[in-house]
């Protein structure tokens, strides 16, 4: 009985929503917005140089692991600073259609099932789109090559010529750029190494879930073990842990990610291992050894000391790259001189409530670490702490700069980039706040303004009656039909013995408004 009433409410609640033919909202007042990814948050396109013929590597999922191998494999040429693909014909490209935001809005749209995983920026960019924001016009996205350093040239000049392009789409608008995750850093390194450009086009930057010092239990059992970018059985049809290590173990963008050793930490992330030692008298002893952040790149080195990878029947071999560590080094220098431009204003949201890796240990008491080679094939404990469970919050914090402010917000490192709690924060820094009540899609405001229901019982009849109003509120004043408009809904089930019966009445008002009210009564006999 109470599902038929339910039934004829949702019905005319739809209806509601679809009286008038919903437009697109364009606010022109608002100032150009910029999303920058993180890392892997980006499409990646392998380009034939012999014949030109494109393919998505990145994300894809038929075929993917061996794709990705053997696309995406690479080696850091230190003379360039450069992370160059395995095979010599092919070449790496961003996509950038819909003016950038293809690349970052759903990393494999052919997916259908379990599309969530592969979903970027694509919750945030259709909320923008509802709050006035039009892509090509105040709506863009710069996806790039993360395997690169945060401060490749190649990438640097590509985001400077964005912002100038932007800024002249919007007609001589700054912009604000909104960044995730590794993204924060490349955005750092651009303000850094092109400050005159930054303060000359970007009015502000708001720096989600950036690991500003680092993510250090995650990097070190990234260096040690890979890392999976899907949980659960997605997994079965996506990179697998190893294919994603040996492409990351070249990665200056990873070694950048490392735990600063200079920051203040409240508790210093440490690696530690569980090892047998004997003393002088060849007695054997079950030692925990703990390394600070700087003396881990030696149990590194050792670790990954044997480690190859075959590509096209070559054994090649991939130790720990001290190259790209010194490289990495050289950027966190670069990033800790950096400072906000004179103009521009800089916001931070970092994720919080979840236990987040932090310390890293290797081996038990009962069956410790007998070769640090063995380190690839053993599960790692974590030591964990507060943050979004990738990036400890004290390192999305630590950002070095003068901020508007900084808001911790309870969420998990990808998935904050969908938290309603976050688009109400970025509608607001942006500007885009409106009438709560307004429907700007509609142009129109529907509130309800009247709720009763009674109910009868006796005898094995029931009997419910309800009624409710609305007020529609719309610019449009049509003085030509002031004629009331009645209908009728009814429905039965069968099975339940029951029916129910309604009347809508829609009744015009001056001043735009309608009065819309639902007259309903449902009787149902027990069986």
């Amino acid at each position: 009985m109470a599902v038929l009433l339910e039934d004829i409410i949702q019905s005319v609640e739809l209806w509601l929503k679809l009286i008038r033919k919903p437009q697109p909202y364009v606010d022109p007042n608002l100032d150009p917005v910029l999303l920058v990814p993180g890392i892997a948050g980006s499409i990646l396109q392998a380009v034939d140089a012999s014949n030109g013929r494109e393919e998505r590597v990145w994300v894809r999922i038929f075929g993917a692991d061996y794709k990705f191998r053997t696309k995406l494999w690479s080696r850091f040429d230190p003379s360039t600073g450069k992370t160059v693909s395995l095979d010599p014909k092919t070449n790496i490209r961003v996509p950038d259609e819909r003016y950038g935001l293809h690349a970052i809005d759903v990393l494999d749209p052919d997916m259908v099932i379990g599309r969530d995983c592969v979903c970027y920026y694509h919750d945030m960019i259709v909320d923008m789109i509802k709050w006035g924001f039009q892509e090509g016009k105040t709506l863009f996205g710069f996806g790039y090559d993360f395997r690169q350093s945060n401060r490749f040239h190649e990438t640097l000049e590509r985001l400077a010529a964005k912002v100038e392009f932007i800024y002249n789409a919007s007609g001589g608008k700054k912009i604000n750029i909104i960044s995730h995750s590794m993204g924060g850093l490349l955005v750092k390194c651009f303000m850094c190494l092109h400050s005159d450009i930054f303060e000359k086009y970007v009015k502000s930057w708001v720096a989600i879930a950036a690991p500003f010092q680092g993510a250090p239990g995650y990097v070190t059992s990234t260096f040690l073990n890979g890392m999976s970018f899907v949980d659960g059985w997605e997994q079965n049809f996506f990179i697998s842990k190893w294919s994603m290590h040996q492409l990351l173990i070249e990665c200056p963008s990873i070694y950048e990610l490392m735990a600063c050793p200079n920051f203040h930490w409240q508790h210093m992330p440490v690696l530690e291992i569980w090892r047998e030692k004997q003393d002088t008298d060849g007695d054997s002893h079950i030692v925990l050894e703990s390394f600070t952040p700087s003396e881990s790149t030696y149990i590194f080195q050792e670790a990954l000391s044997d480690n190859t990878v075959d590509y096209d029947g070559e054994s090649i071999p991939l130790p720990f790259n001290v190259e790209i560590l010194k490289w990495a080094n050289e950027t966190r220098k670069i990033m800790s001189s950096a400072k906000v431009p004179p103009g521009v204003k800089f916001y931070n949201i970092y994720g919080t409530n979840l236990e987040t890796p932090h310390s890293v240990c290797y081996g038990s008491e009962e069956m410790p670490v007998t070769e640090l080679q063995e380190m690839q094939f053993c599960l790692p404990t974590y030591v964990c702490v507060d943050g979004d469970g990738t990036v400890p919050a004290e390192s999305a914090r630590g950002d070095g700069l003068k901020a508007e402010a900084r808001v911790g917000v309870p969420g998990e490192h990808r998935g904050i980039l969908c938290d309603h709690h976050v688009f109400r924060i970025l509608k607001h820094w942006l500007n885009a706040d409106s009438d709560p009540y307004y429907n700007p899609l509609n142009d129109y405001v529907i509130l309800p303004t009247t709720f009763k229901m009674d109910s009868l019982q006796e005898k094995g009849v029931s009997v419910t009656s309800l009624k409710e109003e609305w007020e529609i509120i719309s610019p449009d004043d049509n003085e030509t039909d002031r004629k009331p408009c009645m209908g009728t809904i009814s429905l039965s089930d069968q099975s339940l013995g029951a029916e129910a019966r309604a009347t809508l009445i829609v009744h015009p008002q001056s001043e735009g408004k309608q009065q819309v009210q639902l007259n309903a009564i449902s009787v149902s006999v027990d069986a």
